[in-house]
C-alpha cells in the first residue's frame, strides 16, 4: 500500500518541493470535476426538512422509506424530490468493515459513515462557580478525547465570550483544546455586603410577597441595627430585593441573549446541529428581566435553526443549594429554610424548558455528567431528510406550515420543524430599507469583506483552501495557502474586446488566535474561454497560492471568492499552527499533499524520474491514482555515534477513528541531505483498495535519540 519512502539529496528535494508546491502562480488545471451527487445535494433549490420519527416508547424509528411520508405545506400534498436517513458520526462494525474493504456488506450503494456531526459547547460562566466550571470543562474534555468523531465539527462558546477568537467552529482538536484552556471561572456574584446574607431565590420571594421571607428579613434588619422602625426596616430589605434581582435577571438576560445569538447564527449549516447548555442553573421568574419571553424566542430560534438542546447542571447530584459553607442567615425558626425549600428545582426551570422544548433531554443530579454526552450525541444523530421544491409563484412572505405524518401509523411521534417563512421578512426599519446596499451595487472588494467576515464559510461559490507549513533555510517558516474555485461555477460572459472570460476576485486574510490580521492578499483572476458555447461545458479548476511569512503561533486563514458575472460568493477557512523551532523541541512542517496519476507513475525513489505534482487543494483522489505526502521534520537530535539524526517515521490511514492501514517503521535516510536540521521524507500511498470515503492520513515522526515523537494529520477523500 505504501511505496518506497523517498530519500533524495538535497538539491532533488529543492526541485521536488518547487514542484509540489504551488507558489504565487495562478494556473487552471484539469482535475475530476465534483461528483454529482454533491451538487446536486448542495446547490439545488430543493427545501430540505429534517425528521425524527418515534415509537410509544421513545425509541427512533428505522427503515422507513420514501412511500412512507406524507408531506403537506399549508395543508397541500407536496411530492417528495430526495429522501435519505441520515446517519452522522456512526461506528457501527458493518461501516467499519466497508472502510476496510470487506466484500460481505449486501448494500447497493457506498456506506455513508462520513456523515459528521456538529456539536457546539455554551458555557454559562455567568452563573458557574469553581467546582461548576471544573465540571464543564470534564464534559467538553471528555468529548474531544473520546466522542469526536473523525468528520464531526464543535466548538465552545460562553456567555462572556472569555474564549473570544476561538469561539468558531472546526474540526482541529488542537484549536478546540486551545479555547478550552481559556475558560476560567469568573466570580459574577449578585449578592451585596449588608447583612443579613440575602440570595437571589430569597430576593425573588421577597418580591413575590413572600410572608415568611419578609418578616424574616424584617425581625433580623431590626434586630442587627437597635433603634430601626419596621417601615424603615421593610423599606432597606424591599430595596435590597429590587437590587439584586435587578443585577440577577441582567446576568440572566446576557446568558440567554448569547444563546440566541449562537442558536440564529447556525440557521445557515446545514443538517442537524447539537447545543450542550452547561449552567449552575438560572431564575426565570424574575419580574425585572424578560426572561421568560426569551427562553421562548431561544426555542422558536432552535427550532428554525435545526437545534436540539441538551442541558447540563454542572452542580451535580446536590439536595439543597445551602450548605455548611453558604454565608446564610442564622434561622433558628426554620422559617427561611421552609420557603425555600423549592430554590433547587426552580433554578433547574430554565434548563427543562430549553431541553425539552426543542427535542433534547436536561442532564442533572448526577455527578458524572460525561454518561450523558454519548446518549445525547447518539440520539440525535439519525434522522430522515426530506427534500420538496418550494413554490415558484404566489404571494411571497408568508409563513408556511409544514405538516410530516407517517402513513398508516397513528401510534408513531414525528418530530419536525413547524413551519418557514418562504422569504426572510423584510425589515421595518424604513432608514434600513433607503438605505441598505443590494447585492447589484456592492462592489467586489465590499463583498468579499463581508463574506470573509461571516462566521461560517458562505457556500454561494464553493471554493477549497489549504493552509501549509513548511521552514526554508534563510527564509524562515512560511505559510502557503492555497485555494481552488471549480470551474463549473463560473459564468462567462462577452468582453468589450470580444473576448469571452470570466473574472473571479479573490481575497485572504490571515488572523491570529485573537482575532487580529497579520497578513493579506487579493487577487483578480481572469479565465478566457474559446467562445461562448465551449465556457457551458467549462470545467477546469481555478488555482491560486499564495506564501506568507509569519511568526510562531497559531493562525486563521479566512478566504473569500467573488465571481464578478453571476455575483456569487463564497469563502472557506483553515486553522494551522507555525512552531517555535527556537525551542529545539521535535516538531515537523504539515503534510504536502499531491496527487500522481496512473500517467506520471514513475520509480519514486529515482529523484531524477521526478513529474511534477503540485498541491492537492481539494484532497480528493481518485482510487486509481497515488498520494504522494512530503514532511520535513525539524529539532531532531544528532546521534552520539555519528551525528547524524536517527528517526523513523510511520503512516496510518484512519477512516471513523479506526486504522485501515498502518506501516512499519521506516528510517529516513540521511544520505545526501545537506541540510539535516530539515530532514525530508516523502512516500506514495496507493489507494486501489481503500473503499470510496473519508480518511485521514496520520504521519508520526520518531526521534530514536531523544526518544520523542510528534505527529501531523490531514484528511482527504477516495472517490
Amino acid at each position: 500500500m505504501l511505496t518506497q519512502h523517498v530519500a533524495f539529496g538535497q538539491a532533488e528535494f529543492r526541485a521536488f518541493l518547487c514542484l509540489l508546491l504551488a507558489w504565487v502562480t495562478v494556473s487552471a488545471q484539469n482535475p475530476t470535476p465534483p461528483k454529482q451527487d454533491d451538487v446536486v445535494r448542495v446547490y439545488t433549490e430543493l427545501v430540505q426538512t429534517d425528521v425524527m420519527v418515534f415509537d410509544k416508547q421513545g425509541r427512533f424509528v428505522n427503515g422507513l422509506k420514501r412511500e412512507n411520508f406524507e408531506l403537506k405545506i399549508d395543508g397541500k400534498l407536496k411530492p417528495l424530490e430526495s429522501f435519505d436517513e441520515i446517519t452522522a458520526g456512526s461506528d457501527e462494525e458493518a461501516q467499519l468493515a466497508a472502510a476496510r474493504g470487506a466484500t460481505t456488506i449486501n448494500t447497493k450503494r457506498p456506506v455513508p459513515l462520513d456523515r459528521g456531526r456538529t456539536v457546539f459547547f455554551y458555557v454559562d460562566d455567568l452563573h458557574m462557580d469553581l467546582s461548576g466550571m471544573v465540571t464543564a470543562k470534564k464534559v467538553i474534555s471528555t468529548f474531544l478525547d473520546k466522542e469526536m468523531g473523525q468528520n464531526d465539527q464543535a466548538a465552545i462558546s460562553s456567555a462572556t465570550g472569555q474564549i473570544g477568537f476561538l469561539q468558531q467552529l472546526t474540526n482541529d482538536r488542537a484549536v478546540l483544546q486551545t479555547a478550552l484552556e481559556r475558560l476560567n471561572v469568573r466570580s459574577y456574584s449578585v449578592r451585596d455586603a449588608d447583612r443579613p446574607p440575602m440570595s437571589e431565590y430569597e430576593a425573588l420571594l421577597l418580591e413575590r410577597g413572600d410572608f415568611d421571607v419578609n418578616e424574616f428579613f424584617i425581625a433580623e434588619t431590626i434586630r442587627q441595627n437597635p433603634g430601626m422602625t419596621r417601615e424603615m426596616a421593610s423599606s432597606i430589605v424591599r430595596g435590597r430585593a429590587q437590587a439584586i434581582n435587578a443585577q440577577a435577571g441582567q446576568f440572566t438576560m446576557n446568558t440567554l441573549i448569547g444563546l440566541d445569538r449562537l442558536i440564529r447564527g447556525l440557521k445557515e449549516l446545514p443538517g442537524r446541529k447539537v447545543v450542550f447548555f452547561l449552567s449552575n442553573g438560572i431564575f426565570l421568574e424574575n419580574r425585572r428581566s424578560d426572561s421568560l419571553n426569551k427562553v421562548r424566542e431561544v426555542t422558536s430560534a432552535a427550532a428554525k435553526s435545526g437545534v436540539v438542546i441538551y442541558t447540563m447542571d454542572t452542580r451535580g447530584l446536590v439536595v439543597s443549594l445551602q450548605d455548611a459553607s453558604s454565608d446564610r442567615a442564622f434561622d433558628p425558626t426554620g422559617r427561611l429554610e421552609m420557603a425555600t425549600h423549592g430554590e433547587l428545582t426552580a433554578s433547574q426551570d430554565a434548563l427543562n424548558a430549553l431541553a425539552r422544548d426543542t427535542g433534547g433531554r436536561p442532564i442533572m443530579n448526577t455527578n458524572d455528567l460525561t454518561k450523558g454526552l454519548k446518549p445525547a450525541i447518539k440520539e440525535t444523530s439519525t434522522y430522515y431528510l426530506l427534500a420538496w421544491k418550494p413554490e415558484t409563484q404566489g404571494k411571497q412572505g408568508r409563513f408556511r406550515n409544514i405538516e410530516v405524518n407517517v402513513i398508516g401509523r397513528p401510534d408513531l411521534t414525528v418530530r419536525v420543524r413547524k413551519g418557514f417563512f418562504d422569504v426572510a421578512p423584510p425589515s421595518n426599519t424604513a432608514a434600513t430599507k433607503s438605505t441598505a446596499p443590494t447585492e447589484a451595487t456592492k462592489t467586489a472588494a465590499a463583498t468579499l469583506r463581508e463574506t470573509i467576515k461571516a462566521a461560517y464559510p458562505e457556500r454561494n461559490l464553493p471554493i477549497l483552501v489549504t493552509a501549509d507549513y513548511f521552514d526554508v533555510a534563510g527564509r524562515g517558516a512560511v505559510l502557503s495557502t492555497s485555494v481552488q474555485t471549480p470551474g463549473e461555477f463560473l459564468v462567462f460572459g462577452e468582453q468589450p474586446d470580444g473576448k469571452v472570460q470570466a473574472i473571479l476576485d479573490l481575497a485572504g486574510v490571515f488572523l491570529d488566535d485573537k482575532g487580529l490580521p497579520q497578513a493579506n492578499f487579493t487577487q483578480r483572476i481572469v479565465t478566457t474561454a474559446p467562445s461562448l458555447e465551449a465556457s457551458k461545458s467549462y470545467t477546469d479548476d481555478i488555482t491560486y497560492s499564495y506564501p506568507a511569512k509569519l511568526t510562531p503561533g497559531l493562525y486563521q486563514v479566512r478566504v473569500a471568492a467573488h465571481d464578478e458575472k453571476s455575483g456569487r460568493s463564497g469563502s472557506a477557512h483553515a486553522w494551522v499552527r507555525i512552531p517555535d523551532l527556537t525551542k529545539k523541541e521535535l516538531t515537523a512542517s504539515s503534510l504536502l499533499v499531491g496527487e500522481r496519476t496512473p500517467a506520471m507513475v514513475s520509480n519514486v525513489s529515482n529523484a531524477n524520474a521526478l513529474s511534477p505534482i503540485a498541491i492537492n487543494v481539494s484532497r480528493r483522489f481518485h482510487r486509481d491514482s497515488k498520494l504522494r505526502f512530503l514532511v520535513f521534520a525539524y529539532n531532531t537530535a544528532p546521534s552520539p555515534t555519528d551525528q547524524k539524526p536517527d528517526v523513523a517515521v510511520q503512516v496510518q490511514i484512519v477512516r471513523d477513528d479506526q486504522p485501515v492501514i498502518t506501516t512499519a517503521l521506516r528510517k529516513i535516510n540521511t544520505e545526501g541531505v545537506t541540510d539535516l536540521a530539515r530532514l525530508p521524507y516523502a512516500a506514495d500511498v496507493q489507494l486501489g483498495d481503500l473503499q470510496p470515503g473519508r480518511y485521514v492520513l496520520h504521519v508520526t515522526v520518531i526521534d530514536r535519540v531523544v526518544k520523542k515523537s510528534f505527529s501531523r494529520e490531514t484528511p482527504f477523500e477516495v472517490y
